[in-house]
């Protein structure tokens, strides 16, 4: 079973449990690790007859609430590793418990690979998937945009088959759902076949970046950059496929230069010792440089001597998930991060209405004050996502009271 914060045991409970930066704790009455598609069904039919709540939970890298629950916590662990797969077509349905570094191994000895990561690989797919987790590029969208099809365990503890060609609603509404639909056991997933990156990162100054920030944007397949604000500089990190690197050596200094599978290349923060806490918002791609503007402004007058940390941006492309970040626009998204040990609330909240102001969606899976009053705004589709989730789960079986005050149900 991959290393998680309740790894230990799959039984009763003895000690609380916590996200990776420790800064959510919680104690489940129960928590249960089903080691089939059957075992998830049959508890969801026990916790319906019981009128218990019931929430699945991936690799706990989140840190927002959507997952902590009192009631009962269903890990998937157990469902994961590569099931039925088709390398000429470059689909395959996967375990949704499996964790990206392990099954991007499997993926890779089949001669596939994910489009893309984030930071980091150490989120499940069900995770990844029902968070909207992202990674860099105009031309890449979110994680979720792999899902074509899967395997779903409904309210009523029944496993229903997906497809997009059949449902193409229903996917648009689970791809980011964070649970509230069903358990999502098995992904079908549309992947590219396998692939080297070459990765390079280059150190420069804030101006020299924004000045040539839109052609760095367009000319690498995956590009952000993070800002420094105690030196005020900046690194770009650029991948490309091998031959169509450029060089940027007239203005930067090139830091880092390898080679690899994006599994390799791509997520290289996994192991980070330093626990952080991040707020996250994505605008629109049009926006974000006089977002950003603004931010750097506010941390350099108030912030910069009390956190240290680097602010990330990066680029998403538009699709059509009714709860995407990135629904219906090209985004960029911007991260605040702050060490966990340190008070963080009053610097994301300074920062957190200059990215509302810019339009800002936030992250589902990070750091955020909104409540349903707020993101109904926000998301074009979010009552039609609010009636098909009510129609799916009449009982409110996966929701607790945070998602309830999260989604306004």
């Amino acid at each position: 079973m991959p290393n998680t914060p309740w790894s230990a045991t799959s039984d009763n409970l003895d000690q609380d449990c916590h996200n990776w930066s420790g800064g959510l704790r919680f104690r489940p009455s129960r928590l249960e690790v089903p080691e089939s598609e059957e075992a998830v069904a049959a508890l969801v039919r026990t916790a319906a007859r019981q009128g218990r709540c019931i929430r699945p939970v991936g690799s706990a890298h989140s840190s927002s609430e959507i997952y902590l629950t009192d009631d009962i916590l269903v890990s998937l662990a157990k469902i994961r590793g590569l099931g039925d797969h088709d390398a000429q077509r470059h689909r395959a349905t996967v375990g949704a418990g499996s964790q990206l570094t392990e099954l991007s191994k499997e993926l890779q000895a089949a001669g596939m690979t994910l489009s893309n990561f984030g930071d980091v690989a150490t989120q499940t797919v069900g995770g990844a998937i029902g968070t909207g987790t992202h990674g860099s590029g105009r031309n890449s969208p979110n994680l979720s945009m792999m899902l074509v099809g899967g395997r779903l365990v409904t309210a009523e503890g029944e496993i229903r088959a997906l497809g997009f060609d059949e449902e193409p609603d229903l996917l648009r509404a689970l791809r980011v759902s964070f649970g509230t639909l069903g358990i999502l056991t098995w992904a079908t997933l549309e992947l590219e076949p396998l692939h080297d990156l070459h990765r390079q990162e280059w150190c420069l100054g804030f101006e020299p970046c924004m000045e040539a920030l839109d052609r760095l944007s367009r000319e690498n397949r995956n590009f952000d950059f993070y800002w420094y604000p105690r030196s005020d500089e900046v690194k770009i990190r650029c991948l490309n496929t091998p031959g169509e690197e450029k060089d940027y050596g007239a203005f930067a200094r090139l830091a880092k230069d390898e080679t690899g599978p994006p599994h390799a290349v791509i997520p290289q923060h996994s192991d980070l010792p330093h626990r952080f806490e991040e707020m996250e918002y994505s605008i629109t791609a049009e926006a974000g440089t006089e977002c950003l503007g603004k931010l750097r402004a506010r941390i350099k007058e108030r912030w910069r001597r009390w956190v240290g940390w680097r602010l990330l941006y990066r680029y998403i492309k538009a699709d059509d998930s009714w709860l995407s970040e990135a629904y219906g626009r090209d985004s960029v998204s911007i991260s605040l991060h702050q060490n966990a040990t340190l008070p963080y609330w009053d610097f994301f909240l300074d920062l957190e209405p200059i990215m509302r102001d810019h339009g800002g969606r936030p992250h589902w899976a990070k750091k955020h004050s909104l409540r349903a009053a707020e993101l109904k705004s926000l998301y074009p589709m979010w009552d039609r996502f609010l009636a098909l989730r009510q129609e799916m789960d009449p009982h409110g079986r996966f929701l607790t009271p945070y998602l309830r005050r999260l989604l306004g149900c």
